[in-house]
């Protein structure tokens, strides 16, 4: 198994893509904890150039204390994109941000060397395998072990289990 540095080097140029619902709802279930952004972030980007780094979060009118996770998010360093949560006429409430992260990942590609996708979700297969062979890119994906879908870490260039990053899962206390 390679390390790290086997994967990096300084002149790499770094877009970070990241799911947040996943992350949250996964650190959540399996940690009763929750995302340190600054940290994962810092440690997904090593010794390389950060061009883009950014979250894809979905705003509800009801959620307390969203407003300050969202300045959390932005003091980590990373850009925000929002949408309104769905709610239809049947109760149905859809958050779904996969297709606008799949859409800026390969729009950013040209001007990166490194895409890495946080999300342990197998509906990016296509954009992992597109990336790859498609425009060249070097594909990461950063999630949880236990999570994440095992063909997400089998097509990855690497993958990184968060669990396995130092201050990156913040446990609640019960």
């Amino acid at each position: 198994m390679k390390t790290a540095s086997e994967y990096t080097h300084p002149h790499q140029r770094v877009g970070i893509f990241i799911d947040v619902q996943n992350l949250y709802h996964s650190a959540k279930n399996l940690y009763r904890g929750r995302v340190n952004y600054k940290e994962l972030i810092k440690h997904l980007v090593a010794d390389r150039q950060l061009i883009r780094a950014v979250a894809y979060v979905v705003k509800s009118e009801t959620a307390a204390g969203e407003a300050s996770f969202f300045e959390a998010l932005e003091k980590a360093g990373l850009e925000l994109r929002m949408k309104d949560l769905q709610v239809y006429a049947d109760g149905f409430k859809k958050a779904d941000w996969d297709v606008g992260m799949a859409v800026d990942a390969i729009r950013m590609s040209s001007f990166l060397d490194v895409v890495i996708l946080v999300t342990g979700d197998g509906d990016f297969l296509p954009l992992i395998d597109y990336l790859k062979w498609g425009v060249g890119r070097f594909v990461e994906v950063a999630a949880f072990e236990r999570s994440a879908s095992a063909k997400i870490k089998e097509s990855a260039d690497r993958f990184i289990s968060i669990e396995g990053v130092p201050r990156a899962v913040i446990k609640k206390l019960i």
